[in-house]
């Protein structure tokens, strides 16, 4: 019976004694009050009553949203700003020691350097500037925070709200911007199109200029093959004449016609040329005995 209640009162030291801390987390660990150590993810051993849990620490990457902080710029503009912390505790008992509470420590600590960086940039540089705005506050807060064991790795502006005079103003500049790119674009567009049409007309004034230029070409070329087709008819035909001509020349000396026969075609020439429309012809004497010979010569037939 005393070996049972003695295994039960060694069972339950040793379930006090015993601690397992989970991933991620990281406990700080006193002894009579003194710091003793940091308990990282795993099972450990503690003596009850002497050994304390002074702080659970969670080791990931954590976010603190602060409220929105009235800022002033350097032209007199006041401002609402919200900011966004993102940051990692890396040293346990730094976190536990180093600052009664430490978010709210670094909540003031960024308010404080939003109001400093923003008072130093007018109202439109602090609209158009927020990437050199987070890199100011990240440099700034995170070398304030390591004494207390934190490591600041992102900062960032969630809004900001100018008052609403300069919101209402804000608008009607933009649109007024918006209604001159607006107006420029329609001009450029309308420039574009003349241009376009212009260039359209030009192209097709060239293009019917060249046209008829060929055309005309065309044209005077095939004049010029009718002109020399004809031509060439022509002398053609007046070359089969001449050749006709010199081949009955040549037919009537191999023939040897006598002076009757001469006399006889140059009748036959007389009256081809009697045949037109001349009211007067002139004789020659030669062709007188010829008529008489001729006349005698149809008597005789008849």
């Amino acid at each position: 019976m005393l070996i049972l209640i003695l295994a039960v009162l060694i069972i339950i030291l040793v379930f006090l004694c015993l601690n397992i801390v989970p991933q991620t987390y990281a406990y700080v660990i006193e002894r009579l009050g003194k710091y003793r150590t940091v308990w990282f993810a795993g099972p450990h051993l503690k003596i009850p009553f002497i050994d304390s849990v002074r702080r659970r620490v969670l080791l990931k990457e954590q976010v603190a949203d602060f409220a929105p902080q009235p800022v002033i710029t350097k032209d007199n503009v006041t401002m609402q700003i919200d900011s966004v912390v993102y940051f990692k505790i890396t040293e346990p008992k730094l976190y536990a020691y180093g600052v009664e509470n430490p978010i709210m420590a670094m909540e003031n600590l960024t308010a404080t350097t939003l109001r400093n960086i923003i008072g130093d940039m007018e109202l439109d540089e602090t609209l158009t500037s927020r990437e050199a705005i987070n890199s100011k506050m990240l440099s700034t807060i995170d070398a304030a925070t390591d004494p207390w064991g934190i490591k600041v790795t992102r900062v960032e502006l969630k809004n900001i709200q100018p008052p609403t005079a300069i919101r209402e103003a804000m608008e009607k500049q933009m649109k007024a911007e918006r209604e001159k790119r607006a107006a420029i674009l329609t001009a450029e567009g309308e420039k574009q199109s003349m241009i376009l049409e212009a260039e359209g007309k030009k192209e097709s004034a060239v293009l019917n200029a060249e046209a008829e230029k060929q055309a005309t070409i065309l044209a005077a070329e095939a004049m010029k093959e009718k002109e020399i087709r004809e031509a060439e008819g022509q002398a053609e035909a007046i070359r089969q004449i001449q050749l006709a001509t010199a081949d009955g020349i040549r037919m009537i000396r191999e023939a040897g016609p006598d002076d009757a026969v001469l006399k006889l075609k140059a009748y036959e020439a007389f009256v081809k040329a009697a045949d037109g429309q001349a009211t007067k012809i002139i004789v020659p004497t030669e062709l007188a005995s010829i008529t008489g010979t001729i006349k005698g010569i149809a008597e005789a037939v008849k």
